[in-house]
């Protein structure tokens, strides 16, 4: 199984977009999955259902972190790297999806009751979000 097609299963399973992607990614970059889907948690949603950054994205960066996360503070040019690495992934994903942001992905806004049901009543959890688990997934295998 692929990265991409494991992350798509985790969501499947009923973890948020942030635990699919981080947790598919997490275990090889010496992150346990149990670990991975508990610091990922809070992502969903757009970071806790407020509609802010997507959480396939936010785990995309802390797989990034995990990647190329500086350890100390003697090198700026790491932390610039890292940085770099972040732009060019945010870069990436908005070249397919417009946005980093869930509320305007989604086209509602998970933070108020009435978009809540919105995002219910259209299925946006079935019919959207699996789209962006496997973008940023194939934007991570790609960097």
């Amino acid at each position: 199984m692929t990265k991409p097609e494991h992350a798509l299963d985790l969501f499947a399973r009923q973890f948020n977009c942030a635990q699919a992607v981080l947790a598919a990614y997490g275990p090889d970059e010496g992150l346990d999955e149990k670990r991975c889907l508990m610091l990922a948690a809070p992502f969903g949603g757009g970071i806790g259902r407020l509609g802010e950054a997507c959480g396939a994205v936010t785990g995309a960066i802390m797989v990034l972190g995990l990647r190329h996360g500086a350890e100390t503070t003697t090198d700026p040019r790491a932390k610039a790297a890292m940085y770099e690495r972040v732009r060019d992934f945010v870069t990436r994903f908005k070249t397919r999806n417009q946005s980093i942001i869930c509320r305007d992905l989604l086209g509602c806004d998970l933070s108020t009751p009435e978009g809540w049901q919105q995002a219910q009543d259209r299925k946006v959890h079935q019919t959207m979000c699996p789209k962006f688990v496997r973008d940023a997934a194939e934007i991570l295998d790609a960097m």
